[in-house]
């Protein structure tokens, strides 16, 4: 793990214009990938906030949805609910009315995490499918172009809660983890494979996000507790594309919305 993270904040005016910054950031990144490896590889998150973002790449009347690369785009999970892809819970469910069913993706460039399976065997699954498809050999990780977080108002990030069994995972890929307090299974990457992603960022919105985001990158180190603070990239910068209510209690960025703060162990 690097010594100090940089971390890089991209701060927009509202939830409109965050869902659009993070359609422009997710087709950015692709296009940078397939110039350099002829594909990008990329894990996604549930939620409201990243759904506002699949619609507008979706939208052909977005530049987003013309921009990014499809043919050349494999789409993953970070985590899901253990529920059937039909349920609405299911993150792959989000994900395909919001923008799988309208864009040309196909069946065998997205990859589900299986939630109807048993956690166990839906974790050993995944972790089967991201050996084959990344070529993996022994202890190798796979190292996604872009990996997008986000975060909840107990600190976790992915499937990966406060004090769960998940947190002390570092040899496996893909686990299931068992949430106490919503009595739940998840099945989640890892964060050491998180950390390995070429492009890492987190995308919150919302005053209600103010408090935790500033105890997570500028409070004290305690990932028990905040399991967003496992979340340091190999490459040593993190990037939170935030609304400015979410951002209120960071560092202040500048007149154009962007700032950069270190946060040192």
């Amino acid at each position: 793990m690097p010594h100090s993270l940089k971390i890089e904040t991209i701060v927009v005016p509202d939830t409109d214009a965050l869902a659009a910054r993070a359609a422009q950031h997710f087709v950015e990144v692709a296009e940078a990938a397939v110039a350099a490896r002829g594909r990008a590889r990329i894990a996604i998150s549930g939620g409201s906030t990243p759904k506002a973002a699949f619609k507008l790449l979706a939208d052909p009347a977005q530049p987003w949805c013309v921009r990014m690369p499809w043919q050349r785009l494999e789409l993953f999970w970070v985590d899901e609910r253990c529920v059937p892809p039909d349920h609405p819970d299911s993150n792959y469910r989000m994900t395909r009315e919001a923008m799988l069913d309208h864009v040309p993706l196909a069946p065998d460039q997205v990859h589900r995490m299986e939630g109807e399976l048993e956690p166990e065997v839906a974790a050993s699954r995944y972790e089967s499918l991201l050996r084959n498809t990344f070529r993996l050999e022994g202890a190798e990780t796979p190292r996604f172009d872009l990996i997008e977080l986000g975060m909840g108002p107990d600190g976790h990030t992915a499937s990966l809660f406060p004090h769960s069994a998940a947190l002390n995972e570092t040899g496996r890929l893909v686990v299931a983890n068992h949430v106490e307090n919503k009595d739940a299974w998840r099945v989640t990457l890892t964060w050491p494979v998180i950390n390995q992603g070429a492009s890492v960022f987190f995308l919150i919105g919302g005053a209600d996000k103010a408090q935790i985001l500033s105890e997570v990158f500028t409070g004290p180190r305690d990932t028990d507790r905040l399991p967003s603070q496992l979340i340091r990239p190999a490459k040593g910068i993190l990037t939170l594309i935030l609304d400015q209510a979410s951002a209120a209690l960071l560092p202040a960025t500048g007149g154009d919305g962007r700032g950069v703060f270190e946060r040192k162990e």
